[in-house]
């Protein structure tokens, strides 16, 4: 019952996002806006306020987040380990190897909301704006590595500080930790504003994500996008499992760190395979692939 209850409400908004757009209900333009409206504005907000109307965790999220960031390291050193040891070409490298480790920050939020609540968000924020800046740097610079067009360092430190210090959610977990760390409050009409504002985030989030889905490519790149999900949904909460006891995490901060090892590729790898010249077929069918297995993942980690 605890999976039923935490896991089915986010699939179903999945299915009806994906039912949406098949019946043209939504379409193209609406997805492309609802994306934006919840990565610039909706999404961001809630971190803030999660997180900032949290009390300081002493210390505890030090550990969460260093033992998650080693387990991100240490799957993508593997995953660079694979393109080379499976031929992957350079084509599909910078693809595969953020399908390996990049996560679904909507989805992981859904749940952690449904089954770990206020203290489980806060948690999960300060993770993600800890994580999100790592993956970055990991995922450009691969893409960036293999894509033939290498440009200067110059060029490329512009890149990944240009993406780093603009990227919305980081910006929200920022300065919820500085409005916390303050022991500020917020107003009482503030505080309504961000409930409502906050209320329409994760399900319209997860209905765009639904939209999104195809199967578009998952014919043709079965086996790599496999061999991604593998690394993604069985190797890094492996890893990440065994770090969390190193680091003696425990409790909601565990249960957290857990949750995020066992998402799905986020929909993002699309995107920047798209800007970066790289495989958005693969990265279709990655996408597709490990949010189907993550049903599995996602119910090990809540049993856990």
């Amino acid at each position: 019952m605890i999976i039923l209850n935490a896991i089915f409400p986010i699939f179903a908004l999945l299915f009806l996002g994906s039912l949406l757009k098949n019946f043209n209900i939504t379409n193209e333009t609406f997805l492309r806006t609802s994306d934006k409206l919840v990565y610039f504005i909706f999404f961001p907000v809630m971190l803030f306020w999660k997180i900032g109307s949290s009390a300081p965790d002493k210390g505890v999220s030090i550990n969460l987040c260093t033992a998650s960031i080693l387990a991100v390291i240490i799957v993508y050193l593997i995953s660079s380990a694979m393109i080379r040891l499976f031929h992957i070409s350079n084509f599909q490298a910078g693809t595969f190897s953020q399908a390996c480790y990049r996560f679904n920050t909507y989805i992981g939020m859904a749940i952690v909301m449904n089954t770990l609540g206020e203290s489980g968000i806060r948690y999960f924020g300060i993770l993600i704006g800890f994580t999100i800046p790592v993956i970055n740097v990991l995922a450009v610079s691969t893409l960036i590595w293999h894509s033939g067009n290498k440009g200067g360092l110059g060029q490329n430190l512009k890149h990944l500080l240009t993406a780093l210090i603009s990227n919305p959610l980081i910006l929200g977990c920022v300065a919820g930790l500085l409005f916390s760390n303050f022991q500020l409050s917020f107003p009482i009409f503030i505080d309504n504003t961000f409930t409502l504002m906050t209320a329409v985030t994760l399900p319209l989030a997860l209905i765009s994500i639904g939209g999104s889905l195809t199967l578009n490519g998952l014919k043709n790149n079965t086996k790599v996008s496999f061999m991604a999900s593998l690394l993604k949904l069985l190797i890094l909460p492996a890893t990440g499992f065994f770090l969390l006891k190193l680091f003696s995490v425990t409790g909601i901060p565990f249960k957290a760190g857990m949750i995020f090892f066992t998402l799905p590729t986020s929909t993002a790898i699309y995107v920047l395979s798209a800007q970066m010249n790289s495989d958005t077929q693969l990265a279709s069918a990655a996408i597709m692939l490990s949010t189907l297995l993550s049903i599995f993942s996602l119910s090990v980690a809540l049993l856990i």
